[in-house]
């Protein structure tokens, strides 16, 4: 049996999907913005529509960004997974499980009364990766419960 260290994944497609996004969202509503002053069709536009409308982009490019929050570490106490919006820490002995169902998009941890809790950080589409961080995660599973 190895010894158990902390270990931390993210997901790695989606993160450069989410960046590659927000980029072209802050320099597509960029542009629109810049140009919105000079229009024939008679509306007029203030800086302020301007301004509004490069802010609404960088909006857009911060909800993208989110999808590259997901992360989870892990040590020998326990597991903490934070998804897009929350995060939550679990000791291993509330962890009966480290999954990956078949046709899932993501793993999950099984815990007690049938309930689990989707960790988002280990991915489907990053396939290697998350055959790794499923067996690391598995690993300090094991070492730490009997």
């Amino acid at each position: 049996m190895s010894t158990a260290v902390a270990v931390e994944f993210r997901p790695k497609k989606i993160r450069l999907v989410a960046v590659t996004c927000a980029v072209f969202l802050v320099a597509s509503f960029t542009v629109v913005g810049l140009l919105l002053g000079d229009t024939p069709t008679g509306v007029i536009f203030r800086t302020s529509d301007q301004v509004a409308m490069i802010c609404l982009g960088v909006l857009l490019a911060c909800g993208a960004l989110l999808l590259a929050r997901p992360r989870v570490r892990a040590d020998a106490e326990g597991i903490e997974v934070r998804n897009v919006v929350t995060a939550h820490r679990y000791a291993w002995s509330d962890v009966l499980h480290v999954s990956f169902p078949d046709g899932a998009s993501w793993a999950r941890l099984e815990l007690p009364d049938d309930e689990y809790v989707s960790v988002m950080a280990v991915q489907a589409v990053d396939r290697e990766h998350a055959v790794a961080a499923v067996r690391a995660l598995r690993e300090l599973h094991r070492a730490a419960t009997p």
